[in-house]
């Protein structure tokens, strides 16, 4: 079984690999529902969805009728304008079939200007509040790609209690010293306050070429089970971190068998050397 931590001061002891389910935005129900049997059979207790994720909300709905009290359940709001948010979390409840969700979070804040717009006065940031007064939701989070979203996140915690944070985190993002920098500084920020750290994009290869594409992610993924083992066991090695599973279904097996499973820690040497076998590369730029 998957090694539970406490996620943040919710007081929830979530599995360290969290079910990312934009794996689940284009596909059956009947393929959404085969993946549900893998995450009880992983005791995956933790499902990350959005309200962007295709049909995500949707094949997750019909689960929760049965399975809502095993899962801390979290959504997201790309909306930047409180009605605009409001109207999307509630439609979110409704596709999920659930009263209320375990936590809600600002998508992908890292624009600026959208940032002013959702953290300021008739902001998204109201409605999610408002939620939480309506006991709708019970914790509130952000999240965000790009190489300044760890900055980002620093400016969102200084005039927000927010209850989690997700950003990317891999081997080869972590070879750039400015982002490297404010990672470990939002991180030691988080881990002061308490604040969950979910990390996604930890199994890129690099960003699609000219190839035909194989996989539902927007990136091309590592593959082989091998090489998925090393880079779960690097990222898992960073202590208190969450690492958000890959979208993609017939990858999340692979991830899923390395995290209960985790191999020894790799060497930088040896990170170094996949990296450079792969062609790893940085989706940000």
């Amino acid at each position: 079984m998957i090694e539970k931590i406490p996620f943040g001061r919710t007081g929830h002891l979530s599995t360290r690999t969290i079910f990312g389910a934009a794996a689940l935005g284009q596909v059956s129900q009947d393929d959404a529902d085969r993946t549900l049997e893998l995450l009880l059979e992983y005791g995956i207790n933790h499902i990350d969805t959005a309200a962007s994720y295709g049909e995500a909300e949707l094949r997750i709905g019909p689960w929760m009728r049965e399975h809502r009290q095993n899962f801390f359940l979290a959504t997201k709001t790309g909306e930047r304008t409180y009605q605009a948010a409001r109207d999307e979390i509630h439609r979110s409840l409704e596709r999920l079939q659930v009263e209320r969700v375990d936590l809600l979070q600002l998508h992908n804040l890292a624009d600026p200007e959208e940032w002013r717009i959702a953290m300021g006065p008739g902001g998204a940031l109201e409605a999610l509040i408002e939620a939480r007064e309506q006991n709708l939701v019970s914790y509130i989070g952000v999240t965000g790609h790009g190489l300044g979203i760890a900055a980002m996140h620093l400016r969102s915690l200084s005039l927000f209690d927010f209850d989690s944070v997700l950003l990317p985190y891999n081997y080869i993002l972590m070879q750039n010293s400015a982002y490297a920098a404010d990672f470990s500084t939002v991180t030691a920020f988080c881990q002061n306050r308490n604040v969950a750290i979910q990390t996604i994009k930890s199994l890129c290869r690099r960003p699609w070429g000219e190839q035909e594409r194989t996989c539902a992610t927007w990136y091309e993924p590592l593959e082989e089970q091998d090489d998925i083992n090393t880079m779960v066991s690097w990222a898992l090695s960073r202590p208190g971190i969450f690492l958000n599973t890959i979208g993609d279904i017939n990858i999340l097996p692979k991830v899923l068998k390395a995290a209960a499973d985790p191999v020894e820690q790799p060497s930088l040497v040896e990170m170094h050397i996949m990296s450079e076998r792969l062609k790893i590369a940085s989706l940000f730029v």
